[in-house]
């Protein structure tokens, strides 16, 4: 059964703190080679959704420039293929996108002029591999108006007071929706990707639109619950979401982890991204790399352990990288040492740089030296 998906990649969060200062967090850099929004938009490519439509908003310009070419996911094609509706100026509407309902609002025409038969929801923040079609297939066998896909995370996992806590009945209806509780009833939470027939869709959005309601969770799933047939489907592969700097550390840092790494890379069906025209890491005299992913464009003249290094990155001689994240094209002067930390992207260290991080709390890095004096 055809269906079309729609990206939400609009939000902000001020947990990912001055990591999402520049980007989108759909657009933070993820596995050395990857952005967040790769891992939906390769599930919705895998899943045979030709067509797919990214809504972004907050600092969005990196993330446009990603998906400046739609060809690296395979939407470069006559039918279907790959939209970005940013929030625009209308005639009818001058505002900003003031939710999630209200961003797919905003865009209705998109989905009064589509002709597939239902919608994939999704949002541009996790991390995880799925067949869509799957969730549709259950969706369409039971009859339901809304399917909400969801995983069961420990405590140990995540702070699952920040996500959409779910409770089912033996059937996997959803009989409780909670979004972002301050005591967790559940350990089933949303993973944010939705399944609802078009016209549904549209009905339901018209109807927030005129009683000035902006949230899909709270003035859709939570206030419709009783109302509507809402479904579970849930994910017992990895999911991660990254909206927060311990997740996103911990997420990237499970991909030193061989499972993980064989299970996105190695596994079908495979996760695709842009791809930059850039040489392979290089390692000079005196470079010692442990359990690190060292991406292309890489100059290592020092010792980096237990960290994920991403392109066009220089390490100085005599540095020591530790347990850390080290982002787009950074320059590490020589005798650094760097523990535990998230470097942000384009960043220059100067020579005999120290920086380290607590047990509890990642320290993020961020200095914007002057790198052709050094």
């Amino acid at each position: 059964m055809k269906s079309i998906g729609i990206i939400l990649a609009g939000g902000n969060n001020n947990r990912i703190g001055r990591l999402s200062d520049k980007r989108a967090i759909a657009a933070l850099p993820v596995a050395g080679s990857y952005r967040a929004i790769d891992f939906t938009l390769s599930n919705m490519s895998n899943s045979r959704v030709s067509k797919v439509a990214v809504l972004p908003q907050f600092n969005a310009r990196s993330l446009n420039e990603h998906l400046s070419s739609s060809k690296w996911w395979d939407f470069g094609r006559k039918q279907g293929g790959l939209y970005v509706f940013t929030p625009t100026v209308t005639k009818n509407n001058n505002s900003w996108y003031q939710g999630t309902a209200d961003a797919l609002y905003q865009n209705i025409d998109f989905l009064k002029k589509s002709h597939e038969p239902y919608v994939i929801i999704a949002t541009g923040d996790g991390v995880y591999k799925m067949d869509y079609g799957k969730v549709l297939e259950a969706h369409i066998a039971k009859n339901a108006d809304i399917t909400v896909v969801y995983t069961t995370l420990k405590d140990t996992d995540d702070d699952l007071t920040r996500f959409g806590v779910l409770k089912l009945d033996e059937n996997e209806r959803i009989v409780e929706f909670e979004e972002k509780p301050l005591v967790a009833s559940s350990n089933n939470v949303s993973i944010g990707v939705y399944v609802i027939r078009r016209r549904h869709l549209i009905e339901i959005l018209e109807r927030c639109a005129r009683e000035d309601r902006h949230d899909f969770v709270q003035d859709v799933l939570v206030r419709y619950r009783n109302v509507r047939k809402i479904y579970g489907y849930k994910l017992d592969t990895y999911w991660r979401n990254i909206a927060t700097v311990d997740s996103y550390f911990k997420t990237n840092m499970d991909f030193l982890k061989k499972d993980v790494r064989d299970y996105f890379f190695k596994q079908y069906p495979d996760v695709y991204s842009k791809v930059d025209d850039l040489p392979p890491a290089k390692y000079n005299t005196g470079a010692e790399v442990k359990n690190s992913i060292i991406s292309s464009g890489c100059i290592v003249n020092g010792k980096v352990e237990n960290s994920i290094i991403f392109k066009d990155v220089y390490i100085g001689n005599n540095c020591t990288i530790k347990n850390s994240i080290i982002l787009n094209d950074v320059y590490i002067g020589d005798d650094s040492y760097i523990e535990k930390c998230i470097v942000e992207s384009r960043d220059t260290l100067r020579p005999g740089t120290n920086y380290v991080g607590t047990d509890d709390e990642v320290k993020i890095v961020i200095e914007k030296n002057v790198r052709y004096i050094l």
